[in-house]
C-alpha cells in the first residue's frame, strides 16, 4: 500500500504541473485584466499605467510569469491580490471556515440520509417507499442547485419568514441564541448541497444493493442463520460501498465548485463567493489559486478513494 501511494503521488506531479500550466495560460490570455479600468479612463497618463502594470508583474513575458508563479506557489506563496493588495493565502484562509462549515455539514447530512434510504429502497423494491424515494432522488439529481436555492428562499425566507435571507458572517457562537442563529442561517445552503449529494448517492446505493442482493454469498449468509439485519448491513452493504466511496471522494471537489453557486445565492462569504468576486474584479492571482486548489482536491481525493477501496473490500490489493 505504501509503495502504491508513493507511486500515485509521483504520477500526480506531472498531472498537477500540466493543470497549473493550463490554468495559468487560460487566465493570462483571457481578455480583461486589472489595467482595463485604467484603459477606460483617458485621464490616466500612460506612464502611470505602465508603472502599475510593472508593479503587478504584468509587463513580463507569460513564460517568465508562469515560472515565477509556480516557484512561489511551491514555497507556499500564492501571490498578492490585485484588488486588496493582500496575500492570496490569507484571503483563502479567511473564507475557508465558512465554506468548510457549510460543506462539512452538508456532506454529513447527505451521507446520513442517503445511505439508509438507499438500503431501505433496495430491500423494499417497488414499494411505495421505493417509488417516492427514487422520485425525490431523481428531482434532486436533475434540478439545478440555483433553482433549489431560489425555491427555498421564496418559501422559507420570503413567504414564511422562518429563515434568514442573507448569511450573516458576523455571527459568533458564544451562547445558545447565537448558536441557534448560526444554525438557522446555515439550513438552506446545507439543504441545497445535501439534497444534490444525497440524491446522487442514494441512487448509487440502491443500484449496488440490488446488484448484490441476488448473489450467492447472500443466500449462503441467510442459510447460515444470520438475521436479515446482519445480512443487509454486514454483507450486502459492505460489498456495495466501493462505488459509494468513489462517489463521495469525487463529489467533495465537485461540491466545492458547486458551492460557488450556492454561496453566491445565499451570500455565504466562503471560497466560492471569493472566486466570483475575483472573476468580476479580474483578480487573476486569486482566481488561479482557487482554481488550482480545486484541481488539487480532485487529484488528492482520487487517491483517497483508491486507498479506501482496500478497507471496504479486503479482496482489493495493490502491488
Amino acid at each position: 500500500m505504501g509503495r502504491y501511494i508513493l507511486r500515485r503521488l509521483i504520477i500526480s506531479i506531472p498531472t498537477l504541473l500540466g493543470i497549473s500550466l493550463i490554468i495559468f495560460l487560460i487566465l493570462a490570455l483571457a481578455p480583461g485584466d486589472p489595467m482595463s479600468q485604467f484603459a477606460a479612463n483617458p485621464e490616466v497618463p500612460a506612464e502611470v499605467r505602465e508603472r502599475v502594470r510593472a508593479s503587478l508583474g504584468l509587463d513580463e513575458p507569460i513564460p517568465v510569469r508562469y515560472v515565477k508563479w509556480l516557484w512561489a506557489m511551491l514555497h507556499g506563496d500564492l501571490g498578492f491580490s490585485f484588488s486588496s493588495r493582500t496575500p492570496v493565502l490569507g484571503l483563502i484562509l479567511q473564507r475557508l471556515p465558512q465554506t468548510l462549515w457549510v460543506l462539512g455539514t452538508a456532506n454529513i447530512v447527505g451521507i446520513l440520509i442517503a445511505i439508509p434510504i438507499g438500503v431501505i429502497s433496495a430491500v423494499k423494491r417497488y414499494s411505495l417507499f421505493d417509488h417516492v424515494s427514487t422520485t425525490v432522488a431523481f428531482l434532486g439529481f436533475s434540478v439545478p442547485s440555483f433553482f433549489t436555492g431560489l425555491v427555498l428562499i421564496l418559501i422559507f425566507a420570503v413567504q414564511l419568514r422562518w429563515l434568514p435571507f442573507i448569511y450573516d458572517s458576523t455571527v459568533v457562537v458564544t451562547d445558545v441564541p447565537s448558536f441557534i442563529a448560526q444554525v438557522r442561517q446555515t439550513i438552506m445552503p446545507v439543504v441545497v448541497i445535501a439534497f444534490f449529494l444525497g440524491a446522487t448517492m442514494m441512487r448509487y446505493v440502491r443500484a449496488e444493493m440490488l446488484e448484490n442482493i441476488p448473489q450467492d454469498y447472500v443466500r449462503t449468509a441467510r442459510a447460515k442463520g444470520l438475521d436479515e439485519g446482519q445480512v443487509v448491513f454486514r454483507h450486502v452493504l459492505r460489498n456495495s460501498l466501493i462505488p459509494v466511496i468513489t462517489l463521495v471522494a469525487l463529489s467533495i471537489p465537485h461540491i466545492f465548485t458547486g458551492a460557488v453557486i450556492t454561496e453566491q445565492i445565499f451570500s455565504v462569504p466562503g471560497i466560492g463567493h471569493l472566486l466570483i468576486l475575483s472573476i468580476q474584479n479580474a483578480d487573476t492571482p486569486v482566481v488561479m489559486a482557487i482554481t488550482f486548489i480545486f484541481a488539487l482536491l480532485v487529484v488528492l481525493f482520487n487517491l483517497v478513494a483508491d486507498v479506501l477501496y482496500a478497507f471496504a473490500d479486503p479482496r482489493v490489493r495493490y502491488g
